[in-house]
């Protein structure tokens, strides 16, 4: 039951070359920095990663864009990193994107043993070809796989050593579908609290998810856009 480590490096115990991750967050907000930065450490290479985008160019999974650590990207919002741009259009990098409701059910039909489901979105694009299609109610489908990865790394405001997570507003994006679609989910968290503090009616990921759980530290609060106007 007590799923406590002691650090980031040690979370990733087994984390191995050409692994598929799944990377929770959304933008810069809820995302695993500590485990992010551990990555960078280890040196881990040829990496398929699965998150909602590719960070920024000095922080989130940029950093591992920057020290060619990841050789595919599966995701649905890029639009925010020049490297990752680069290597796209150089082709150094794979890119598989994807609608964000898609790869967000993608997601949780991994987790929940869905194989695959029927989805009106990407239909009659490029998202859709080569994929079966169906009829529903007048309205034609395309048919998407669940997703799940070797390991998941999410981040959570609150957890205890059992594994139960607590994310705080935008936070709980990504971050609960990713962790029940993980071989091996690693949680970090801002606040590590004992069993029986959390509000079981609060838990947003019970403890049957995750495998490693660690308190993080150094968090930065960064605005991925800042938008200002002149004074009048």
């Amino acid at each position: 039951m007590n799923k406590l480590v002691a650090s980031a490096d040690a979370a990733l115990d087994g984390l191995t070359d050409n692994m598929t991750l799944m990377v929770g967050g959304f933008g810069l907000c809820g995302i695993p920095e500590n485990l992010i930065a551990a990555l960078v450490r280890r040196g881990t290479k040829g990496l398929t990663c699965i998150s909602n985008n590719a960070g920024v160019d000095d922080f989130g999974l940029g950093l591992l864009l920057k020290t060619r650590q990841i050789r595919k990207m599966i995701s649905s919002y890029v639009g925010e990193n020049e490297e990752f741009e680069r290597q796209m259009l150089s082709g150094e990098l794979e890119v598989d994107l994807i609608p964000q409701g898609t790869l967000a059910e993608r997601c949780r039909a991994g987790g929940a043993g869905i194989p695959a489901f029927f989805t009106p979105a990407g239909f009659g694009t490029e998202v859709g070809q080569g994929k079966e299609v169906r009829e529903f109610n007048g309205k034609m489908h395309v048919l998407e796989s669940g997703l799940r990865a070797d390991f998941a790394l999410v981040k959570a405001w609150k957890g205890d050593r059992f594994g139960n997570l607590v994310y705080k507003r935008t936070a709980r994006n990504f971050n609960p579908m990713m962790a029940m679609a993980g071989k091996i989910t690693v949680a970090e968290v801002e606040e590590l609290v004992e069993p029986g503090m959390l509000d079981p009616d609060a838990v947003h990921t019970p403890g049957i998810f995750v495998q490693r759980i660690f308190q993080g530290k150094d968090y930065e609060k960064r605005i991925e856009q800042r938008t200002v106007r002149k004074r009048s």
